[in-house]
């Protein structure tokens, strides 16, 4: 094969590299996460739900019950349930290691992360991995800290998105106050101005 034929099947080849093999993930995440830098693709700021107590009063004087009732496992193979967040605002977001834009999004969300106060906002970042070594690999590579956990049952609306990455964020009440579906920058000053906002409600 002479110079000319190499470099005309040179660009073909890079394209199979890339879609073929395990760097397809993050190159295109990579890509995404510049046009993310662009701002163009900011997030819904959530909005308060209202409620400005933690377990707020039913009209017959008992107190609410958390409306999610959602089993999940941790990194270290522990049971739990998103209803133990009660009273705080929870960043619910679904991703997968093998999902270019979840890969593309979670800088932000992991810098939104670090700024937040866990005495007030929780974050669950749901993998939807059907290995989770995976995900532990990816999140050791990166060098992530916040929270991850995997569904131990079905997922029930409002988190039964039909595409990830997917975003919910709930009040202290467990009231939906924000959903985005897609890539998004979390990490902006309006989006954490908001859930500032929302933490407001939350007791200490």
């Amino acid at each position: 094969m002479n110079r000319k034929n190499l470099l005309q099947w040179l660009p073909l080849a890079l394209f199979a590299l890339v879609l073929f093999t395990p760097l397809r993930t993050p190159v295109l995440g990579g890509i995404q996460r510049g046009l993310l830098a662009t701002g163009l693709w900011k997030a819904e700021v959530p909005v308060a739900t209202g409620a400005s107590a933690a377990a707020p009063i039913t009209p017959t004087g008992g107190t609410a019950t958390y409306p999610h009732s959602l089993p999940l496992t941790t990194l270290d193979g522990k049971s739990v349930n998103l209803s133990d967040l009660k009273g705080k605002v929870v960043f619910v977001n679904l991703w997968a290691s093998w999902c270019p834009p979840c890969v593309a999004e979670m800088p932000g969300i992991h810098a939104l992360y670090k700024k937040m106060d866990p005495k007030k906002v929780a974050f669950v970042m749901l993998s939807l991995d059907e290995n989770p070594a995976k995900a532990q690999a990816m999140l050791k590579r990166q060098g992530y800290t916040f929270p991850v956990y995997f569904p131990a049952g079905p997922l029930a609306p409002p988190f039964d998105s039909n595409s990830i990455p997917s975003t919910v964020i709930l009040g202290p009440d467990g009231q939906v106050a924000a959903r985005h579906d897609g890539m998004a920058e979390y990490d902006t000053p309006e989006f954490k101005a908001a859930l500032d906002d929302l933490a407001k409600q939350v007791k200490n």
